[in-house]
């Protein structure tokens, strides 16, 4: 049976959670969050450090948030009444279910994707997201002055920016904030009563994305070749690959280059109206009906959208296109991020 897998920040939502919460909890939390963001698309893009995975910004920002104050119930009390959405996702999510099966993945925390669920009356059993019970963690005072700290630290070093990166030769300054996070995140928290935090929170990106989508294959007893995926980022990459190397549909709806690359089919567009035509052409004609309507139709679909089957030669110029509506719907901040 045919199935639609969809990440949330970016084809649902426009929020990038893990980011607002630090702005709200953390002084100088956007920078604080953007320095660790490109930290963790280094060590995982670039660098490739072995057993490494995409999205761990999450685990290596909470240590930081329980500082700050934060809660399970202060972090999802946060997240309902801060729900974005991209325009239209609330009816193709609705009009699709009525179709087939669809499940989230996302790499966000369990507190945001249980607001999400509730307010959109989307069954809980269908999301994966990053386990999260951060009142599970004590944190002794002396911790608290030092965690408070190294935010500050972190927040001073030079940014970290990866399009400076030259066959992976790093400026000065990127060379010092690189040695500085390695030894905050490896060095110094590990040996913290709060390092249990690194150690037991595994965010759901990456290869664990991937494994999401083979665990709701399994529990529908379906196939790769029945799956589209819809995903932005770098988080997205592991299961794009999986599916459209297992004959299914993986399209990068306004994704960033890492999720462009990876996927077969790039969605540029201002709202969602193109994700439930694409599902139900899929579902109905399966998966070559749709290559041939985006090849030879696409500019009939919608004025406002482009779609395009991904190749070498479209690539730069469909990523710099996706990045310009990547920023338009979710904003410059988001937009930035890996």
């Amino acid at each position: 049976m045919k199935q639609v897998n969809l990440d949330c920040e970016g084809p649902i939502t426009k929020n990038d959670n893990a980011l607002e919460l630090c702005q709200y909890f953390i002084p100088q939390g956007e920078r604080f969050f953007s320095l660790i963001s490109n930290y963790d698309d280094f060590l995982a893009d670039i660098l490739k450090r072995k057993g490494y995975k995409a999205g761990n910004t999450l685990k290596l920002i909470l240590p930081f948030l329980k500082a700050y104050g934060a809660s399970d119930k202060k972090i999802k009390d946060y997240s309902a009444s801060h729900l974005l959405f991209v325009p239209k996702a609330k009816k193709m999510l609705s009009y699709i279910r009525k179709a087939m099966p669809v499940f989230i993945i996302s790499t966000s925390y369990q507190p945001y994707i249980e607001a999400l669920c509730e307010f959109l009356n989307f069954p809980k059993e269908n999301s994966y997201f990053t386990s999260l019970n951060l009142d599970n963690y004590d944190i002794p005072q002396e911790e608290i002055k030092t965690l408070k700290e190294m935010a500050q630290e972190i927040i001073n070093l030079p940014n970290i920016n990866l399009s400076q990166v030259k066959e992976n030769s790093l400026p000065q300054k990127m060379k010092k904030s690189i040695k500085k996070l390695d030894e905050i995140f490896e060095d110094k928290i590990p040996f913290m009563k709060c390092g249990k935090i690194l150690k037991e929170i595994d965010p759901v990106g990456g290869k664990k994305k991937a494994e999401a989508v083979l665990d709701s294959l399994k529990r529908k007893k379906g196939k790769l070749s029945d799956v589209m995926y819809v995903g932005d980022s770098i988080t997205d990459v592991e299961a794009l690959k999986l599916v459209k190397d297992g004959g299914g549909i993986a399209i990068s709806f306004n994704g960033n280059f890492y999720a462009l690359k990876a996927a077969q089919i790039a969605c540029i567009s201002p709202d969602t109206s193109p994700l439930p035509v694409l599902a139900e052409l899929f579902y109905k004609k399966g998966k070559k009906t749709v290559l041939e309507m985006i090849t030879e139709e696409a500019n009939k679909l919608n004025a406002s959208s482009t779609l395009a089957i991904i190749s070498k030669d479209n690539l730069k110029p469909l990523a710099k296109e996706s990045e310009i509506m990547r920023k338009k719907v979710r904003g410059e901040k988001i937009g930035r991020l890996g």
